[in-house]
């Protein structure tokens, strides 16, 4: 049962790519830069509140609870997309890529499931080694049979574009070390004091720690929507503030003030550069291919995460007492390991193309930049003429 609803659930991780999507067929180009910050902001929030809240639910409540309090926000969520959000005008016939759409998701299973029994099953044993292998000759299927695909699941001529795949080895590195942080965290302050390096915090105390991140995300992330506005996006100062963010606890984390400032640095980092990329992406692609490309996004994201989660438990359970507890050291190794690969955010962030170089790659690839005619609704060009022609 929680397969089939973790499913499900994975499903609706496309409602953040068609908002993105959605805000830029409806919004004027001067405003798309600030909403699309503040989803990006409110993404982010809504797994720090997820955390945060947990630990006081099943203290007070149950864990039933976990369950049935979402619920009633994605009732509250499914009402106001009924009631409150038209239909758009903009039809775009096509068809769903049936063997891209297997290749892609057998691939990753295959790769994911090796990276997470991997410290379990030992990583060089023949499961492990062969779900590695078939999961990386499926990807190399998928990526010539969506190159051959007149309507392909995802477009990989977008791939070719600096602005897109620059962004989305971005996202693949800060998915990691965000979810090491939500990782290494709770767990340092929850093990006991008595160690010498734990904080003896309980369930709902460590996850109140969290709520310094949560609310830099709130705050930077609009504010990401109108430096982007400004200046173009910055997607570099989000990725610095996530290794300084893992390199102060690194460095030390004997005292409870330093594990709220890497909080801290962690919530400014992630809310720049959450909003930053999703913004350095719509500049990057037409119009008409703003969810795919997203979407491509979320899923370097998500899979980041999931390769974060897995090698900080592998770090964690390498260095660990007789009794099973993490050591001082293997949460020292954990954070560099998280600032590491913020550090190579950082090298992919400077390959982001300048705004110049963007606005050139958006004309060639189809993205309109001028505004609409009189009388005409604020849509992208490609859409414009395809609404005209209908007309």
């Amino acid at each position: 049962m929680l397969i089939v609803a973790r499913v499900l659930q994975g499903a609706a991780g496309a409602i953040m790519p068609l908002s993105i999507g959605i805000v830029r067929d409806e919004l004027p180009r001067e405003r798309v830069g600030v909403i699309v910050g503040l989803l990006s902001a409110i993404f982010g929030v809504g797994a720090g509140v997820g955390i945060v809240a947990a630990g006081p639910i099943v203290e007070h409540l149950s864990w039933h609870w976990l369950f049935w309090l979402p619920l009633v926000f994605v009732i509250i969520a499914l009402a106001g997309a009924i009631f409150g959000m038209k239909e758009s005008p903009v039809r775009t016939p096509g068809r769903l890529d049936v063997l891209g759409t297997v290749l892609l998701s057998t691939s990753l299973v295959a790769l994911l499931l090796a990276i997470s029994k991997g410290q379990a099953w030992g990583w060089i044993d023949v499961k492990t080694i062969g779900l590695l292998a078939a999961g990386a000759v499926l990807m190399a299927v998928f990526v010539v049979v969506e190159l051959r695909t007149a309507e392909p699941l995802v477009d990989m001529r977008l791939m070719r574009i600096r602005g897109v795949w620059a962004t989305d080895l971005v996202a693949l590195m800060l998915g990691f070390a965000m979810f090491g942080t939500f990782l290494l965290v709770p767990m340092l302050l929850q093990l006991p004091a008595a160690t010498g390096y734990g904080f003896g915090k309980s369930v709902s105390q460590s996850g109140l720690f969290l709520l310094p991140t949560v609310v830099m995300m709130v705050i930077f992330g609009p504010l990401a929507g109108l430096l982007t506005r400004k200046y173009g996006p910055k997607l570099f100062l989000g990725t610095l503030a996530v290794v300084v963010a893992f390199a102060v606890p690194a460095v030390t984390h004997d005292e409870v003030g330093k594990v709220l400032l890497s909080g801290i640095f962690t919530g400014t980092g992630i809310g720049l550069a959450f909003a930053v990329m999703s913004n350095a992406i719509i500049e990057s692609v037409p119009a008409a291919q703003t969810g795919e490309a997203t979407s491509v996004n979320t899923i370097a994201r998500t899979i980041g995460s999931s390769i974060g989660t897995a090698v900080v438990a592998a770090v964690l359970s390498s260095h660990s007492t007789p009794q099973g507890l993490p050591t001082d050291d293997a949460f020292t190794a954990g954070f560099w390991v998280c600032a590491g690969v913020g550090v190579l955010a950082a090298v992919a962030a400077l390959a982001l193309p300048s705004a110049h170089r963007r606005h050139e790659d958006a004309v060639a690839t189809g993205v309109d930049d001028l505004p609409p005619e009189p009388g005409e609704p604020h849509l992208p060009r490609l859409h414009r003429q395809e609404t005209s022609a209908r007309g």
